[in-house]
């Protein structure tokens, strides 16, 4: 499989018509029906049902066509900024980073930067804390910014700060009637969406030991793949969640924010980058950092964290 059969089936899908996807694709048709058998014979699934008029996608077909889609985007992406790169002259550094982090002090940190190094190309790369740490030894991120603490060797680990954890409830939940902080067994009578729900480990697991070590049972869990999604069913009325309180500032969602009554209750900011890197950014960043947090930033207020030395 390679990106020319990819954009082979995604001129068919989006044609629906050989005929028509081979005319945009300046081939003549036989080849291009070969080449989509050849990549339905490699995965082994029918990814275009040829008795419909005009032509219709499978279940599988259209699962592949979305992920198709995605991977033409981001090799069209590598190209071009591969390209402005080389033609420009300035350097990658690339950062990865758990999607909570952007609700609190990344995007300051990541302006700093860019002041500090303005020739230099600053790029920010969602992915888990678990694939942080291989990014990192593949040398496909320079840093990164999670919650799980995952021990390598070869990554050395700062814990920046420990954010609290709050409640998002529905805006109508009979619990926001009582005054003053939550305790966490109020989650008894709860269904409690977790996420993500991959890969894992992950911060729902982070969740899940907290309630452990606590002996409290949620009614139900329900985990989905992403803070959004999340925050989506709660305000829908379909349970409550438990996030960093800095993302009490996502205002978009009809839910409501309260502090549990358990100031342990907290989830870790970790960064994480090379063993002996050698590049003495590492160092700029760090310092970066506690210029960020001694100006006291309103997402740092918000989140009551617990602040650590960098």
């Amino acid at each position: 499989m390679d990106v020319r059969q990819l954009r082979y089936f995604v001129a068919v899908a989006q044609e629906r018509n050989f005929t028509r996807a081979a005319e945009r694709l300046n081939i003549a048709q036989p080849p291009l029906s070969r080449q989509i058998q050849g990549l339905e014979d490699e995965l082994g699934v029918q990814l275009i049902d040829r008795s419909e008029r005009p032509l219709k996608l499978t279940e599988a077909g259209r699962f592949f066509y979305e992920q198709a889609l995605q991977m033409i985007g981001r090799m069209d992406q590598i190209r071009n900024t591969t390209r402005q790169l080389g033609r420009s002259g300035r350097s990658l550094f690339v950062v990865g980073c758990v999607a909570s982090t952007l609700y609190g002090g990344m995007p300051d940190l990541t302006r700093r930067m860019r002041r500090l190094w303005p020739d230099m190309e600053i790029e920010l790369k969602e992915m888990s804390s678990t694939q942080q740490v291989a990014a990192l030894k593949e040398g496909r991120i320079d840093l990164g910014f999670g919650r799980v603490r995952v021990t390598d060797p070869a990554i050395e680990r700062i814990t920046l700060r420990e954010e609290r954890l709050v409640l998002a409830l529905p805006l109508d939940h009979p619990k926001l009637a009582q005054k003053g902080p939550l305790p966490l067994s109020t989650l008894e009578d709860e269904m409690l969406v977790l996420y993500p729900s991959e890969p894992r480990p992950s911060f729902a697991d982070e969740v899940l030991v907290l309630l452990g070590d606590r002996n409290v049972r949620p009614r139900a869990i329900r985990e989905v793949r992403e803070l959004q999604m999340a925050l989506g069913l709660v305000a829908a009325d379909d349970g409550v969640t438990i996030v960093p309180a800095a993302a009490q500032r996502l205002r978009s969602y009809d839910v409501a924010y309260r502090h549990f009554d358990d100031p342990k209750l907290v989830s870790p900011i970790i960064m994480s980058y090379r063993a002996n890197d050698a590049s003495g950014r590492i160092e700029a960043i760090k310092q970066l950092i506690r210029e960020m947090y001694a100006d006291r930033p309103d997402w740092l207020q918000l989140s009551e964290n617990r602040l650590l030395p960098p």
